[in-house]
């Protein structure tokens, strides 16, 4: 006998969110709707990831903006240790910046925090279906990033020694990114940021960010902005 859609088991998710009202309105919310169980609600990253290990869901709802650890980087650490629970982010944030490192991290679905509960339900489900959860906007702003032309490269090599990471890093404090920019931008620990600048400053012998900024430019690995 085959399993009816009616009696298929509900998918057992974990909701991730440091706002304390919100995590319990969206359990609360959950529980009203089939298809769904919460298994768990998490305050931040690090306690999202502990609640998969010793839970094992089918998907966590995460935030993105969270201390210790955020959305991203619980995202991709979950979807690295445990590839069998999925990540459905539901955020308040939409912005190319949010969005496209939490797809990189390995988040199959991504909602704002204006989704209803229906909404959500069916993002659930279209992912552990093995489809996207995305709502409409976010599938319009994929679309629209997808239609821009590919930014023409502005150099073939690294110059003194920089690593593809440095010199990366270098280009975004020559956009005029702070370090925790640079961090979210690239998905790596603020940490980290300053490592590669510490390098990139020491192979090319600059002293701050505003030499660093004539050094990108004179190298022609950012091009002044059009007239």
């Amino acid at each position: 006998m085959t399993e009816t859609e009616g009696e298929k088991k509900p998918a057992r998710v974990v909701v991730a969110d440091d706002q304390t009202v919100v995590r319990e309105g969206i359990v609360m919310l959950l529980g009203l709707l089939p298809g769904v169980e919460v298994v768990g609600a998490a305050g931040d990253g690090e306690e999202a990831v502990r609640l998969v290990a010793e839970l094992a869901p089918d998907v966590v709802l995460m935030d993105l903006r969270m201390p210790r650890c955020d959305g991203v980087e619980a995202t991709r650490r979950i979807r690295s240790e445990y590839p069998g629970t999925q990540v459905v982010v539901l955020t308040t944030f939409a912005d190319d910046e949010s969005l496209f490192p939490a797809l990189r991290a390995g988040a199959r679905g991504y909602l704002t925090k204006d989704a209803g509960g229906d909404e959500i339900v069916r993002a659930v489900q279209s992912v552990l279906s093995g489809d996207a959860g995305l709502s409409p906007s976010i599938q319009r702003r994929l679309l629209e990033r997808l239609s821009q032309p590919e930014p023409a490269p502005v150099a073939t090599e690294a110059p003194d020694g920089l690593t593809v990471r440095e010199t990366e890093v270098l280009v975004l404090i020559a956009e005029g990114l702070t370090n925790q920019e640079i961090a979210r931008r690239l998905h790596v620990s603020t940490a980290t940021v300053k490592t590669h600048i510490n390098n990139l400053f020491s192979k090319t012998g600059l002293k701050d960010r505003a030499q660093a900024v004539r050094y990108a430019y004179g190298k022609g690995l950012v091009r002044p902005p059009a007239d």
